[in-house]
């Protein structure tokens, strides 16, 4: 059975199945925000998604992260080892788009294995 969360008409931000947890790509909520800061609010939407889920960082499968700047690179980095438990760090792409509203700098799409049964 798949469970979905915050189902809306075009998408839902977490689907789990079978002890994978899959989240729909997360954006900053603030896009005035620096790299930084945008990273970190997307960060903190797939920790609170992943609890949710009954998962969390040090179980991340992949991570697939959408940058409009590669400038930004060193910056999203810094951010992203920091939140990364120890020896945690999963399979990651990153790419350069253009992401659907101008102000958004970064989009990053993980998925998870599932340890603990889901909270709706």
């Amino acid at each position: 059975m798949v469970q979905r969360f915050d189902v809306g008409a075009r998408l839902s931000e977490m689907a789990v199945h079978n002890g994978v947890c899959y989240l729909a790509g997360q954006v900053a909520a603030d896009d005035s925000l620096d790299m930084a800061g945008q990273t970190r609010q997307v960060l903190a939407q797939i920790d609170a998604l992943l609890a949710r889920a009954g998962s969390d960082k040090s179980q991340l499968l992949m991570c697939q992260i959408f940058i409009v700047d590669l400038a930004d690179f060193a910056a999203l980095n810094e951010v992203w080892e920091a939140w990364l438990p120890a020896g945690s760090a999963p399979p990651r792409a990153t790419v350069q788009a253009k992401l659907a509203r101008p102000g958004w700098k970064v989009e990053m799409v993980v998925t998870a294995a599932v340890t603990e049964r889901p909270v709706p």
